[in-house]
């Protein structure tokens, strides 16, 4: 019975993670979807004016 309780874990652990991904891809479009990408576009447009490039546009010292 020792192989129950050590697989009992990792098949739980992949049913919730199953589970997430099913949830997330749900999610994902919709009828929100255009106020969503527009929130995120907003977002981005005030960051940009306000000089915040992101980490891996910005110049690395030497």
């Amino acid at each position: 019975m020792d192989y129950v309780s050590a697989l009992l874990p990792p098949v739980v652990m992949a049913a919730f993670f199953t589970a997430l991904v099913v949830t997330i891809v749900k999610s994902q479009g919709g009828p929100n979807k255009a106020k969503e990408d527009a929130a995120v576009d907003a977002a981005i447009a005030r960051a940009e004016a306000a000089g915040g490039a992101a980490p891996s546009d910005r110049p690395t010292e030497a």
